[in-house]
């Protein structure tokens, strides 16, 4: 099986600058190389830096990123997208459109031989309190109500702001190391327990294949600084990135 997993493209639909404009032309040529390649492609959380379904709208700005997911579902490619924390408040638009299948927190595959785990990673940080208290207030259905009734205009000027906000909280390294070892000790305890050979998580931004047991976790890291992405061909995984000039992966 021909699995690709990516993770935190945060494709941008407000007041994008000169570098959110370079990244998203280089997501959309690499979605474009990888047409007709792949067997299962799976989003594993923070394609969209928002995403809301509202009965009769789409983020417009999002227009050619949906385009390249349409195609590659039309290439005989299953597509399945796992909430992320800037992405999550999901109605029936890609499922019914896309036909990309959601799943809120996990996904999991057996595939040649190996049990898969994939899941964005945000639920498992350590040292993160506070994230972890606001994740469950935004997530409580009647938060998601009260959004939609805003005009989409005032509502995505809000989301821009909690998203900019949330990518400019800048920790020093080693909290940030800390906070995401919690990736690391999930993803040995599901491979130890037996849940899980292969564990795939983003969330960290930071790409990494670690051996453990005689299983693996790996890290997509991401599309901002390192254009990379999880492979796992007939069984054998690896860390990719995509070279934006040669239109391939190095």
């Amino acid at each position: 099986m021909r699995i690709c997993i990516i993770s935190d493209l945060h494709f941008k639909y407000s007041k994008p600058n000169a570098e959110d404009i370079e990244n998203s032309t280089i997501i959309l040529e690499f979605l474009e190389s990888i047409k007709g390649k792949y067997d299962l492609l799976i989003l594993a959380g923070d394609i969209f830096d928002l995403w809301f379904d509202w009965n009769f709208t789409i983020i417009k700005q999002y227009f050619p990123l949906l385009v390249k997911l349409y195609e590659i579902s039309q290439s005989s490619c299953r597509i399945v997208h796992i909430s992320g924390n800037h992405d999550f408040w999901f109605g029936d638009f890609l499922p019914e459109y896309l036909k990309i299948e959601l799943k809120d927190e996990c996904f999991r595959i057996t595939a040649d031989g190996w049990k898969i785990l994939v899941c964005h990673g945000d639920t498992h940080t350590v040292n993160d309190l506070r994230y972890q208290i606001f994740r469950r207030f935004i997530r409580i259905p009647l938060m998601k109500r009260m959004f939609g009734l805003l005009h989409p205009d005032l509502a995505l000027g809000l989301g821009s702001k909690l998203s900019r906000s949330s990518r400019a909280r800048k920790d020093p390294p080693p909290l940030r190391r800390r906070k995401n070892s919690g990736l690391m000790s999930f993803a040995e305890s599901q491979i130890k327990q037996g849940k899980a050979d292969i564990v795939v998580m983003g969330h960290s931004h930071y790409p990494e294949l670690v051996p453990i047991q005689n299983g693996f976790y790996a890290n997509c890291g991401d599309w901002i600084s390192h254009h990379s992405f999880v492979e796992i061909i007939s069984g054998e995984i690896r860390i990719q990135h995509y070279n934006k000039y040669k239109g391939d992966t190095a």
